[in-house]
């Protein structure tokens, strides 16, 4: 009884902080933050928990999830969506994210040219034949750069409190790690790939177990292109669109120009304001000069004050801002000097070419036009 007992206790105390499917999600995301991959595709992808992660890896440009499920992927594929913020704020790299109903016992031309598959607890759920057909599929047709597959280790169950002889009732197999490792080594060697095992999921201490959910990490050994004979041989696609979205990004014309015009506009007003505010301070030295008091200074003769500045097109080509009554002559070359604004555009004439017809400039384009509100008729008008 006291053997059982202590054997009951144990099973109890095995918990995974974070989550065991976390810290599955967590090792893909490393890899990601390590490797840089542009195109990802996650097989078996079920409720794009994975993909929603992935999607804010910013070097990430195209993620593709694939999954026999429709009805799954389509419970939670409103999360891939983009936001509010992703339209106010794009970002500068492109993102398409895809969801596709397949089996990945089955060749589609749309799976080519991928740096990074991950296949996260997938292959226990395979038919035997379907088993048999994977390593070609994926190794042999998409041939990414790098696979990760990660499936359970049957030597942890018995610590685990299970009430049937899988994890899961959609298994058809756990392997221990002998076995996996078997597998894995075989389509390795085959497919010209190396190989290196790990996992998550820590056994307790003096427990020679392995980890409760083991991960290969294949490598292919050669960094060939896709040659082109491969994309004509399988032209037909088989696989379903369920899902597709086009991030907005810097590198549409239309949101890189909407970016800009916004940036030049918030640094137009800052240097107005600024300049707005300097014009006051000289205007109230002046007046206390002249009449010796502060109580001197009005709006209205300060705008007059403002006219007695000479202005003409030509000055506005230098990087100092200049007043004509109330309107404000904010020379682009000084708002191309924000850095923002510099990093957007790139070039001076890209910036004339994206704000023109968006901006109110002067008569030859070299300054944006601030109207600056009178704030003291303004305040007489409140108070009336």
């Amino acid at each position: 009884m006291d053997v059982t007992m202590k054997t009951d206790d144990l099973v109890k105390m095995i918990t995974f902080t974070p989550p065991l499917y976390k810290q599955r999600y967590h090792f893909i995301k490393q890899l990601v933050n390590k490797h840089k991959p542009k195109k990802v595709a996650d097989l078996g992808c079920a409720d794009c928990r994975l993909l929603w992660m992935l999607k804010f890896c910013n070097c990430i440009e195209v993620l593709v999830g694939l999954d026999i499920s429709e009805e799954v992927m389509k419970e939670k594929m409103h999360t891939l969506s983009p936001l509010p913020s992703d339209y106010l704020q794009p970002s500068e790299r492109p993102l398409t994210v895809t969801l596709l109903q397949g089996s990945v016992a089955h060749k589609d031309p749309c799976m080519l040219g991928f740096d990074l598959v991950t296949c996260i607890e997938l292959i226990e759920h395979l038919e035997a034949q379907d088993l048999e057909k994977f390593p070609e599929v994926v190794f042999g047709f998409m041939s990414p750069a790098m696979i990760v597959i990660s499936t359970p280790n049957s030597e942890f169950n018995y610590l685990l409190q299970t009430v049937s002889l899988f994890r899961h009732p959609d298994h058809k197999f756990e392997w221990n790690r002998a076995q996996f490792q078997n597998w894995a080594l075989d389509a390795a060697a085959r497919y010209d790939y190396t190989v290196e095992f790990t996992g998550v999921g820590a056994p307790p201490c003096g427990k020679d177990v392995g980890f409760c959910t083991q991960i290969g990490v294949f490598v292919r050994k050669n960094l060939r292109n896709v040659k082109p004979e491969r994309f004509e041989k399988y032209q037909r696609s088989v696989y379903k669109t369920v899902f597709k979205v086009i991030y907005p990004s810097l590198k549409d014309e239309k949101y890189l120009q909407n970016a800009v015009v916004n940036e030049v506009v918030r640094a137009a007003e800052i240097i107005a304001r600024r300049q707005l505010d300097y014009r006051k301070s000289e205007y109230k030295k002046h007046c206390d000069d002249l009449i010796g008091t502060e109580s001197g200074f009005q709006q209205s003769c300060f705008l007059k004050y403002l006219d007695n500045f000479s202005f003409s097109e030509a000055d506005s080509k230098n990087m100092q801002p200049l007043a004509r009554g109330n309107i404000i002559y904010v020379p682009l070359a000084k708002i191309f000097s924000f850095s923002k604004v510099n990093k957007l555009c790139g070039t001076f004439e890209t910036l004339n070419k994206l704000i023109t017809g968006k901006i109110t400039l002067s008569h030859d384009g070299s300054a944006v036009m601030i109207e600056m509100e009178n704030e003291d008729e303004e305040q007489d008008s409140d108070n009336n």
